[in-house]
């Protein structure tokens, strides 16, 4: 399994239980795994410095463990969009600095390696670069987290369509239910939820690796444990 980098279709589309989920499944099978989370805003002041949840989750399932920094370079307080939160915090990164900061990391090639976003495809990072230039600077193929809600078909697409044009390989999508009872809840219309991911599965043209129920409420590893049995790795069969 090579290196991934996981984007959304929007922010909260599920990227962090997505990525945890399949680096839990690559633990059960005993293989090594590392979560990346190069650039975070809304980040949480503590002894040890700015920490971010989403980073935090990914570092519980790298195995062996990494230093914090390692996971998550540029962390920021304010829970708004990164290119800004970096410029309050007068500490803007450009792409060269990010692909400075995971070089080594990825170069340790575990068996599974997650880079992890931040909110969609075109999530600026600064004023002239956008975070999707990452993966492309890395060249690592994307799994598109898919927030299963009203609407995520056109972002979806959309998603779709913008990764392939920036010359990057599409290995797979997730589909991560955000609003039960709506359209895309199995248990409020099977035939609209059938059709609505027969939908996804076509204009998407990529493998769908799984689809993960409503998992509130419970910790992050728990979810996390709980999202791996509704996944499958990428180029497994």
């Amino acid at each position: 399994m090579p290196a991934y980098f996981v984007t959304g279709t929007d922010t909260d589309a599920g990227k962090t239980l997505v990525a945890s989920g399949l680096l839990a499944l690559a633990r059960r099978r005993g293989h090594t795994t590392l979560g990346l989370k190069p650039v975070a805003s809304g980040c949480d002041a503590t002894p040890r410095g700015l920490l971010n949840i989403d980073a935090l989750t990914l570092g519980e399932q790298s195995t062996p463990e990494v230093p914090y920094e390692v996971l998550n370079p540029y962390a920021y307080a304010p829970a708004i969009a990164p290119h800004l939160a970096a410029w309050r915090a007068g500490d803007v990164p450009t792409l060269d600095d990010l692909v400075a900061a995971t070089a080594d990391p990825l170069a340790w090639q575990r068996d599974l390696t997650l880079v992890e976003g931040a909110g969609g495809w075109r999530v600026p990072l600064n004023d002239h670069e956008d975070l999707a230039g990452l993966a492309r600077r890395l060249e690592l193929p994307v799994i598109l987290v898919v927030g299963l809600k009203l609407g995520c078909l056109n972002h979806a697409i959309l998603s779709a369509e913008a990764i392939r044009a920036d010359g990057l390989q599409l290995a797979g999508w997730v589909g991560n239910l955000i609003e039960p009872g709506l359209s895309f809840d199995e248990a409020g219309d099977a035939a609209l939820y059938r059709d609505n991911l027969e939908t996804l599965t076509r204009r998407l043209s990529a493998p769908n690796l799984g689809i993960l129920p409503h998992l509130a409420g419970e910790s992050p590893a728990a979810r996390a444990e709980a999202a791996a049995d509704h996944l499958r790795l990428p180029g497994s069969d």
